[in-house]
């Protein structure tokens, strides 16, 4: 299948916290998505550090460590055609209010410190993301028989 990606998606902790894991899994799984990995995780201080390194400095980087590390986030390696965009296009707009209707942060988020899932804008964060979080043992290779009713 032409234009495979696989990302990472972080069900946040205000996500676990909300009972939305499955809510927000079904929603990715549905569009055709293909979950490769997945795990319940609580990060650390050092983890969160790395994840959000590209935004060391900057006055909200306490409260991004803080908030990722309050609570169990749920991270899924996610594979399918054009993946990355497809997830992202899930989520919505990072500010719940302006994410639209039908998208998970439109539909169950109100604030954008609490947007319930974080997803890689692009396949170089993809690829190093998903490094932090899963090793190459943790990620199944598995064929799909419903695929060709997915994408030709």
């Amino acid at each position: 299948m032409a234009d495979v990606q696989t990302t990472l998606v972080l069900i946040k902790p205000d996500g676990v916290q909300r009972g939305l894991v499955g809510e927000i899994i079904g929603r990715l799984e549905r569009r055709g998505l293909k979950i490769v990995g997945m795990k319940l995780l609580q990060i650390d201080e050092a983890l969160a550090n790395r994840h959000y390194e590209a935004h060391v400095g900057k006055p909200f980087f306490p409260g991004l460590v803080q908030f990722i590390t309050s609570s169990p986030v749920a991270a899924l390696a996610i594979q399918g055609k054009n993946s990355i965009e497809v997830v992202r296009q899930t989520m919505g707009a990072t500010d719940p209010k302006a994410a639209g209707s039908g998208t998970v942060r439109g539909d169950l988020g109100l604030d954008i410190g609490r947007n319930l899932v974080h997803g890689s804008d692009s396949p170089e964060a993809a690829a190093h993301e998903l490094t932090l979080f899963f090793g190459s043992d943790e990620l199944v290779e598995w064929e799909r028989s419903v695929e060709a009713w997915i994408t030709e």
